[in-house]
C-alpha cells in the first residue's frame, strides 16, 4: 500500500475546513492531510486544531501571514518527502475541487508520475462562473499552451496529483513562482523532464463558502512567468 498524502493550503476558509476534512476521512480513507495556514484571522486553523485531537491523520503547519500559494506547495512538498509519501494531491479547501475524485487521483498515479485534473479535457465542465471568468481562465490556458508547448488543457489548474519520484527529480529551491502560476511552472517542469503525465476531466464547482484569492498581481504574474519558462527552457536553465 502506497502512502498518500492531500495538501491543502488556507486563508480564511473557516466556512469550508470542517466539512472538507470529513470528506477526504469518508471519501480517501488511509489518506493523510496536511494543511498549510497562513495565518487565518477567521480561525481556520484553531478548527484544524480541535479536529486533530481524534482525527491523527491530519497534520497542521501555521504560518505568519500570507505568503503564496506557491511556498506553501513547495514546503508541503518537503515534508511530504521528508515523511515518506508515496503520492501526493494537491487541492483547494473551498470544494472547487471535489474530493470524491481523490481515488481516481490516486489510482492513475499508479501508472504515471502527474496526474492533471482537468477542467477543459473532453469538454468544458466548470459549473456557475460567469462567462467572464471562464473566458479569462481559458484564455489563460490556451496562452499558456501556446507559449509553452505544454500539452495539457489545463496547465493552470490546482488538483494535481504527483508521485514522490517526480517531486525528487526537482529541484524545488529554483522554483520562482508564488501564486497561481506555481502550478504552471510545476506541471511545465515535470513534464519537461519527460515524466508520463496524464490529464483526466473533473468537474470544477465555483465556490460557495469563503471568497476568491485571484487578483491582478496573481494574473500579472502567470503572464509573466509563462515566458520565463520558456525562456529558461531553451537557455538550459529550467
Amino acid at each position: 500500500m502506497s502512502r498518500n498524502l492531500v495538501i491543502i493550503p488556507t486563508y480564511n476558509e473557516r466556512g469550508n475546513i470542517n466539512k472538507m476534512i470529513h470528506e477526504i476521512e469518508r471519501t480517501a480513507p488511509g489518506t493523510e492531510l496536511l494543511i498549510i495556514d497562513d495565518g487565518s484571522p477567521d480561525g481556520t486553523a484553531s478548527i484544524v486544531k480541535e479536529l486533530q485531537a481524534s482525527k491523527s491523520f491530519i497534520h497542521l503547519h501555521e504560518r505568519k501571514g500570507k505568503l503564496g500559494l506557491g511556498t506553501a506547495y513547495i514546503m508541503g512538498f518537503g515534508w511530504a518527502l521528508e515523511n515518506k509519501f508515496d503520492k501526493v494531491v494537491t487541492m483547494d479547501c473551498d470544494f472547487s475541487h471535489d474530493p470524491e475524485n481523490l481515488a481516481m487521483m490516486f489510482s492513475t498515479l499508479d501508472d504515471n508520475e502527474l496526474v492533471v485534473g482537468s477542467r477543459y479535457v473532453n469538454g468544458i465542465r466548470i459549473m456557475n462562473w460567469p462567462f467572464s471568468r471562464l473566458l479569462l481562465s481559458y484564455g489563460a490556458s490556451l496562452y499558456t499552451r501556446i507559449i509553452t508547448g505544454i500539452p495539457f488543457y489545463d496547465p493552470t489548474g490546482g488538483f494535481n496529483g504527483y508521485t514522490a519520484r517526480a517531486l525528487q527529480n526537482l529541484n524545488l529551491k529554483k522554483i520562482f513562482s508564488v501564486g497561481y502560476a506555481f502550478q504552471i511552472e510545476l506541471k511545465y517542469k515535470v513534464w519537461s523532464k519527460g515524466f508520463r503525465c496524464k490529464e483526466v476531466p473533473i468537474v470544477f464547482w465555483e465556490r460557495t463558502e469563503g471568497a476568491s484569492k485571484m487578483g491582478k498581481n496573481i494574473i500579472f504574474e502567470a503572464v509573466i512567468n509563462v515566458i520565463r519558462l520558456r525562456l529558461k527552457k531553451s537557455l538550459g536553465s529550467l
